[in-house]
């Protein structure tokens, strides 16, 4: 088994190369960091350095060198020991070598301990800048992207010239990976998601299973049903923010994102709305929560029907409301109030909203529409801004 075979190899044959070297490094196990003072003070003292270049210089025929001085870089890329990994990429550490437990590169390692200094070096050496791991299929640019305290790598990869845009196996792109990865309350990528946008990534990006940005905005709204009041406000605010950045970068929720696989009635915004509402309306029978939920549904189909002049359905868009145990009518009749719309002209204010964001076009919007000469209020119906006072009255 490679995997056995990698974790013997590195207890009996290059293990002693790797253990003088992080020696002299006054690293003495990469497990116990947490008790040194500063490991960043670490790796950098002349005298250090200087017995490690003498090290490498005595063991540089040795068995397994290679594989030791790959694997010891994988240790200081850890801790960002810039100046230790500058030598050991100088005598020959492989940029391309997988730690044998996790498969990861010291690229990817450089990205999930959020060394950004790190990060560059290796890609300045040659270092493989959109290069997949072997088990994740994740790429360092997807790894920055899902959690807020990586933003550091997130910048510098795209300023490296990361590829914003490439997709796994499955059509997962690193905006895709923001998105999934926030669960709206501990995590919440928004900042790495309008980096993402700012850096050109494609808001119609679609995996293999019918997936969109979309998607996990919607799938957070549904969980708000289940969550706390607190939780229920964080999330709400999380996933407003996030479909205003998603709209006002040329996101249109109202298109049927058609799937490789099973054409364009495997997935729709819409059908996912009402499934959220067909699954937490059946758990309670609650006139207030059932009122609270559907009018949150009514804003979610307004905010995704504001940058098309026309709904666009699946010709064979039904829903099923047979399994919902409380409220099915509700749900039936605001069903039945989209598809009124789909066959209905549009009124007038929804029309002006759409003209006027599309002629303010290149994305982002929301500076633009913002110095519009325009009364607050009218500002506020074309930024799709419900928490806006006045709004209603529009």
């Amino acid at each position: 088994m490679p995997f056995l075979h990698g974790f013997r190899r590195i207890i009996f044959e290059y293990q002693p190369l790797v253990d003088e070297i992080l020696g002299l490094l006054a690293i003495q196990d990469a497990e116990q960091q947490s008790t040194l003072e500063s490991p960043a003070c670490l790796g950098n003292d002349r005298s250090q350095l200087s017995a490690v270049r003498r090290v490498l210089e005595r063991e540089t025929h040795s068995p397994f060198y290679q594989e030791g001085v790959s694997y010891a870089l994988l240790k200081v890329t850890e801790l960002g020991l810039v100046p230790a990994a500058e030598i050991l990429l100088e005598f020959g550490a492989d940029l391309s070598f997988e730690d044998p437990v996790t498969y990861y590169t010291p690229l990817h390692i450089a990205v999930l301990r959020n060394q950004p200094d790190m990060v560059e070096l290796l890609v300045h050496h040659g270092a493989d800048i959109n290069r997949r791991d072997r088990i994740h299929e994740s790429s360092p640019l997807d790894l920055a992207s899902e959690e807020p305290e990586r933003l550091p790598c997130l910048q510098r990869l795209l300023q490296l010239g990361a590829d914003v845009n490439a997709a796994d196996k499955n059509g997962k792109t690193a905006l895709l990976h923001a998105l999934a990865s926030s669960d709206g309350v501990q995590i919440h990528n928004t900042e790495s998601i309008h980096l993402l946008l700012e850096g050109g990534a494609d808001v119609r990006a679609t995996t293999k299973d019918g997936d969109t940005a979309f998607t996990y905005v919607i799938f957070l709204l549904g969980e708000m049903a289940c969550s706390s009041t607190e939780e229920a406000q964080v999330i709400n605010r999380f996933c407003f923010r996030v479909t205003q950045l998603l709209l006002a970068h040329g996101a249109n929720p109202s298109a049927a994102y058609n799937c490789s696989l099973h054409g364009p009635s495997c997935w729709s915004g819409f059908h996912i709305v009402f499934e959220c509402l067909c699954s937490h309306l059946s758990v309670s029978e609650d006139d207030s929560f059932s009122t609270d939920l559907i009018q949150k549904g009514q804003t979610l189909l307004e905010l995704m029907m504001a940058s098309s002049q026309a709904i666009q359905l699946p010709s064979n868009f039904e829903v099923n409301t047979s399994s919902c145990r409380y409220h099915g009518e509700k749900i039936r009749t605001l069903f039945c109030s989209l598809k009124q719309l789909e066959r209905s002209p549009q009124a007038l204010k929804h029309l002006c909203r759409v003209f006027i964001r599309q002629r303010l076009k290149p994305w982002p919007v929301d500076v633009k529409i913002k110095a519009l000469p325009l009364p607050d209020r009218l500002k506020w119906y074309l930024l799709i801004d419900h928490a806006a006072a006045g709004h209603e009255d529009l």
